[in-house]
């Protein structure tokens, strides 16, 4: 079954570009100057999308570098001591939303750290497959296309993420422990 799905997976893209060549070929599409369009509207795209990624990416290295996790997290603890959260995987559920390569560097440490099989090893994992780049995702889809009240996105994307997170820890400790 593994060389089955090594198989699929190694020739799947390939075949994929190949068919969508031959197909539009067939349908006498002009292939390649519809591929340079695309191109010209992704490089167009990029380039209103990039001041709020810019934005974006200041504002969470201001929330990091400035001391406003340590100082949340310090608040926190008498709560997540209660509810036996352990302290180290809040700054990935906190970054999570706001940073995908923020948070997988916070997982990336969890797991240098402590191990990859270990509780909290195994809790970041679940945690990071749980939960989504929410502000990010809104910041580039809604910057791309010009959507300035995106209110009720943020809500249902945040609360989504809070609820990755506790499942997360729900499942993780019904499970490993």
């Amino acid at each position: 079954m593994y060389q089955l799905v090594s198989l699929i997976s190694l020739w799947a893209i390939p075949v994929l570009i190949a068919f969508i060549l031959v197909y539009g070929y067939f349908r006498k599409v002009p292939v390649y100057e519809t591929f340079v369009d695309g191109a010209k509207g992704g490089f167009v795209t990029t380039i209103k999308i990039l001041p709020h990624l810019v934005a974006m990416m200041v504002a969470i290295s201001l929330f990091r570098q400035s001391g406003a996790l340590d100082m949340l997290l310090s608040t926190m603890a008498p709560v997540l001591s209660f509810l036996h959260v352990p302290p180290e995987i809040v700054p990935l559920g906190l970054l999570r939303p706001l940073s995908g390569t923020g948070s997988l560097a916070i997982a990336t440490d969890i797991i240098a750290q402590y191990g990859p099989d270990s509780m909290l090893g195994r809790l970041a994992s679940t945690m990071q497959g749980s939960t989504d780049t929410t502000l990010y995702v809104l910041t580039v889809y809604f910057g791309a296309v010009g959507i300035r009240n995106g209110m009720y996105a943020l809500k249902v994307g945040l609360w989504s993420d809070l609820m990755g997170v506790i499942a997360s820890i729900i499942v993780c400790y019904l499970i490993f422990l």
